[in-house]
Parts: C-alpha cells; structure tokens; sequence
C-alpha cells in the first residue's frame, strides 16, 4: 500500500513539473468590449505613433568575448495598422473633416504583465475611437507570451484583434 501511495506523488509531481515546463497555464482569452458603434461603419484610421519593442534572447559569450543571439524587435502600430489593412481599412495620416465621420483613431497601450509558467505575460489594449464623436467604438484587450518581450506583444496584438476581425466573417 505505501508503494501505490509514492508512486501516485510521484506521479503528481511529475505532471506538475511537466504542466509548468509545457505551458499548461494559459493565456488569458481576449476580450472584447463594444459601446453603441461598430467598426463597420468606418472605412479610414488613424493609428497613433508608437515606439519600437526591441529585445534579445539567447545571449551568449564565447572565449573571445564575442557575443551573440536573436534580437526581435516590433513596432506595434505597424503590426495593427498591417491588421487594419488586411481587413479592408484604409490608413490616413491626420483626420481630415471632410471624412472624420467615416475615420476611426487607434490608439495602443501596454496594459499589464502576469508570471506565467516560468516567465511572464503581457497584456496590451487596443482602442478604437470615433474621430467624429470622439467616443468609444470598441477595446480589444488579450496577453501574449513568447521568447522576447516583442514576441510577447505581437502575439498579444494578433489575439486581441483576431476575434474581432473573425465575427465579421
């Protein structure tokens, strides 16, 4: 009986460490909050200038001192407007009143981080404005993780905006 007893806690014990090691926690799903306008009334964004994520994984030095490994980097306005593009919008450079009724404002932010697994999350909102009323259309907000702090953006980008994009299809 005491056999049975240490083979079943070492079999949880290793399906935890596997669990943690494998990623058995998950992502967070995305959500999506929309007020009283869609963004399918508009056909032009805005999207508001963002800086660059840059990180490296993998450093390494050897005896000469070299030192080496993959650098990422992501600009996540350039991610969101190639998005925005994909699915039939049209970007403009400042909004214009002529089509301000039409024009959507982008805006990004970084919104959170959570440990997850042996690492962390980050969590990033991405909001749509009317440039016309100035109100909320919609926020998309979901969490990413990857090798670098640019992969973990990028995949949180792609899943906030994937749903939105996928009801309309």
């Amino acid at each position: 009986m005491e056999k049975i007893y240490k083979y079943v806690y070492l079999s949880a014990i290793s399906i935890l460490a596997i669990c943690m090691l494998s990623g058995c926690a998950s992502m967070r799903p995305p959500v999506i909050h929309t007020y009283d306008d869609s963004i399918e009334n508009y056909r032009y964004f805005y999207i508001s200038p963002t800086g660059d994520y840059t990180s490296s994984s993998g450093v390494y030095g050897n005896q000469y001192g070299v030192y080496g490994g993959t650098t990422k980097s992501i600009n996540p306005a350039s991610l969101i407007s190639g998005i925005l593009f994909k699915n039939g919008f049209i970007q403009v450079n400042e909004v214009n009143p002529n089509n301000a009724k039409e024009t959507m404002i982008v805006n990004f932010g970084e919104t959170g981080r959570r440990n997850v697994n042996l690492g962390y999350s980050i969590e990033v909102t991405i909001q749509f404005i009317s440039a016309y009323s100035q109100r909320p259309i919609c926020t998309c907000t979901a969490e990413g993780q990857g090798e670098t702090e640019a992969d973990d953006v990028r995949k949180a980008i792609q899943s906030a905006l994937k749903p939105l994009f996928n009801s309309k299809k």
